[in-house]
Formats: C-alpha cells, structure tokens, sequence
C-alpha cells in the first residue's frame, strides 16, 4: 500500500510514456481503485509510434494504422491529455500545459500539479542551417512523414511518367537521403524496393532510370551492427545502383538542387533528412539538472540526479550503464533500452511510493538489425552476424515480438501474410493531406496555401 494519494504525472507517449504508464496501472491497480493514486499521460499525439516498422509502412507492407497504439485503449485506468508541456517547474511541482482546446478557450496555458513526475518526450530531428532544409527536405520520425514520403515518391514517378521535360523528369526520378543511420538506410532500403516494382506499371519508366543517393557525413553507414556489416551493407546498397557517399555532406538544397561537399549537384524533388536526434526542447525549460548534450542526468536508479520525486529514461535522459568496462559510459538512447528502462522505472515509482529500495537499470546491449528492403537484411545479435535473408526474417521475427498488444502482432503478422500472397499497392493518396482542396474549388473558392494549388497531390 502506497504511504499517501500520489498523482503520477507522464510527459509524453513513446515508447517511455506508454510502456511505464502500462506497468504503474497494472502495479498499482488497487491504488487507482481506491483513488489513492493518479496517473496522467500527456503526450501531442493519442497514440505511440512503434517507429521501427516506419519503413515499412512507407512501402506498403503494413498499415498506416497498425504502426501506431491508441493510448487511451491500452491505458484505461490512465487519464489521457492530448497536449504538450512547455515547461516544468519541479519546485512547486507544475507543469504548464497546452491542449487542443486551450486557445479556443482563450485563456491561455493550463498548470498541471503532480507528486511524481516522469519526464520522457523523447527527442526531436537535429537539423543543420543548410540553405533550403526548411522549405524542401522532408523527416521521418512520424507515421505522417512516411506515408506522406510515400505518397510523394509515387507521385514523382507520375510527374516522370507524363512530363516532356527531360530536366523536370531527371529531378522527378532523384531521391537523396541525408543521414546512414537506422532511419535514413532502411527508408532508403524499403522505398527503393517499392519503386523497383512499381517501374513495372509504368511504360516510361524503367528501374535504371531511377537515381537513389545516401548522403552520410562519416566514414560508415549504420555504425550499431558493427563495420563488417557496415561495409556489407554499403555493397548491397550499390549493388543495387544505390549512390552511396560516405564522408559527404548536404551543403544547400535551395532551389531544388542538392549540393554536396564532394561538389556534385543533383537536381531534385526529394530530400529526406534523417541525420540524427537530439533532446526535447522540452528539458531545456524545466529546472532539472541537464548534461552538456541536453540531457536529463540521472542516476542507474532512473531518478533524476539530485532530485527527488523526477523520473526520466529514454531519449530524454542520460543513464549511466553499469555494465560497460569504462566509467561515465551512458545507455544508448535507442528503443531496446527505452522499453527495458520504463519497465524498471515504473516499478522503482512503486517501490518508492511504498518506502521499499530501488532497483537499479541493467542491460547489456543485445544488438542490432536492420532491412534492407524485401528479403535483405543485416544483424548483429548476441555476436552473430547474418545477412540477407535471415538477418530480414530475424528483423521481422524480432520487431513481431516487440510491438506492442496482441492485437497489434496479429494486424501485422496477417498483412506480411498477405503481402507475401497478393501483389504490392501502388497507389498514392497524396490528397489526404489536404482534403478540403477539392470541395473548395468546387464551391467557388480558392485552394487554401497549404494545398499548394494542387487539390490531388502533396507535391
């Protein structure tokens, strides 16, 4: 039984926010029946991402809406505020909140009080001030952003497939990617697959005439599966005539044109930008202690250090791993550790709340896998390394296991079911991204800037 009402406050979704809230309602359900304890979720969006399957959903193999968990089923004993919190005054323990409704009210930010505080909102995309980043690259940390690169690249191959300017159609056809990380090469692996086939339903467009190029600024791409398989990848990759330009970097992507350290210039229609994550702006508007990097410090307990009643993992925070040989190491801020940290976080609040001892967060890295697109893969897991074929089924069997809800391991393991029976999708719904465009011109008006005067497309 916990010593007094404790009112748990969880800032963010992800994979920190959901699993730790989905623990603290299951260990404290007697608690929240007997109104002795609270927990509110505040998270921007009413779902969390499982981002590993982002790929994949680009492509075509999984549905949009089985990448996504909806918060408010799984967590039913936990109030769901759909918002953002702007900033974070651990002394008096409030937070200062936004909600979709707080403008329409007009009386501007709400305070939320807590007892305990679990700081998780994740990270956002780091960007560099190179000219043109803003106007035309695109991210891919979201659902949104990858059915909406999707939509986009198919909508390249339409502008390809029925323009007579040879200089609009080889910028149609070019796609750079700016990042050899996990997101940027197996975006690049799947979305050059799914083009590969749907050249086929075109009678202009052939496979070749398709230019693919991995921009990445170090001397190795996906640096967590170790440089065998670095440079293995790196060989599959071109191989498949995929440009892959290591030691490069984006210098300009202004007026359509990509322009490289190296001094190549490639005009084009997409640039997706996927080089590295850095901490919430979040962190930096709270009165928490953070490291030279942004990040919360805490302890292997998973407190916030020096402070009391403050929780933090994830992305967000910056954990000491008790299991690497050299001092001051920190866990990598990834999802294997993610998950594994809200489990220990969650029960050390438990604890906490009942005046028993805390835990302290111990895992040593497992390994790595990654897709490559259909059937390729590479992984590095306990050790072994495996490529093509058994590193894609290990990467499946693994990510099947990891998903969370049932309901969601039977959803996606019955679409690569069927995927693998009938023929890919082709079509783009570009116009779900403005779909008001249409009926406005209908009516009279004008298209609304967003739509960019095209009532289909997104381009």
């Amino acid at each position: 039984m916990v010593k007094e009402r404790a009112r748990i406050l969880v800032v963010g979704g992800g994979y920190v926010g959901m699993y730790t809230a989905l623990r603290l309602q299951r260990q404290l359900r007697q608690e929240l029946g007997r109104g002795e304890a609270e927990i509110t979720v505040v998270s921007p969006d009413p779902y969390m991402t499982y981002q590993p399957f982002l790929p994949e959903a680009a492509a075509g193999n999984i549905s949009p809406r089985h990448v996504v968990v909806p918060l408010r089923r799984v967590l039913p004993h936990c109030r769901i505020v759909v918002g953002e919190v702007s900033a974070v005054d651990h002394a008096k323990r409030t937070a200062t909140l936004t909600t979709l409704a707080t403008e329409e009210e007009g009386t501007g930010p709400r305070q939320l009080t807590y007892d305990e505080l679990v700081l998780a909102p994740g990270s956002i995309s780091r960007t560099l001030p190179v000219p043109g980043l803003a106007d035309f690259a695109i991210g891919f940390k979201t659902v949104e952003e990858a059915i909406g690169l999707r939509n986009h690249v198919i909508e390249q191959m339409d502008i390809a497939s029925s323009t007579r300017d040879p200089a609009i159609r080889d910028a149609a056809l070019t796609f750079v990617f700016v990042g050899g990380g996990y997101a940027g090469v197996e975006a690049l692996g799947e979305l050059e697959d799914m083009a590969r086939y749907t050249t086929r339903y075109y009678h202009n467009i052939q496979a070749d005439d398709l230019k693919w190029i991995l921009v990445e600024a170090s001397d190795r791409i996906l640096p967590e599966v170790g440089p065998d398989l670095g440079r293995y990848t790196v060989s599959e990759l071109r191989r498949r005539n995929i440009d892959v330009r290591l030691n490069t970097r984006l210098e300009s992507c202004a007026d359509r044109v990509a322009v490289l350290s190296d001094g190549a210039r490639f005009p084009t229609r997409t640039v997706v930008w996927t080089a590295g994550v850095k901490p919430h702006p979040l962190l930096a508007a709270t009165d928490l202690p953070l490291t030279g990097r942004g990040r919360l410090k805490c302890t292997p307990e998973l407190t916030v250090d020096g402070v009391t009643h403050a929780w933090a993992a994830g992305d967000a925070a910056a954990v000491p791993d008790v299991t690497a040989a050299e001092p001051g190491s920190q866990t990598a801020p990834n999802a294997q550790h993610a998950v594994r940290q809200a489990k220990v976080l969650a029960d050390n609040i438990v604890r906490s709340l009942r005046g028993e001892p805390l835990q302290t967060y111990s895992h040593k890295y497992a390994g790595s896998v990654a897709s490559l697109g259909l059937h390729k893969g590479v992984a590095h897991v306990y050790g072994r390394k495996l490529k093509g074929y058994p590193a894609w089924f290990m990467h499946r069997a693994y990510h099947l296991s990891r998903v969370p809800t049932f309901n969601r391991k039977a959803r996606v393991l019955a679409e690569w079911t069927l995927s693998g029976l009938f023929k890919r999708e082709i079509v783009s719904l570009g116009s779900l991204e403005h779909p008001r465009a249409e009926f406005e011109l209908a009516a009279g008006g004008k298209p609304s800037d967003e739509s960019s005067g095209d009532p289909k497309g997104s381009s």
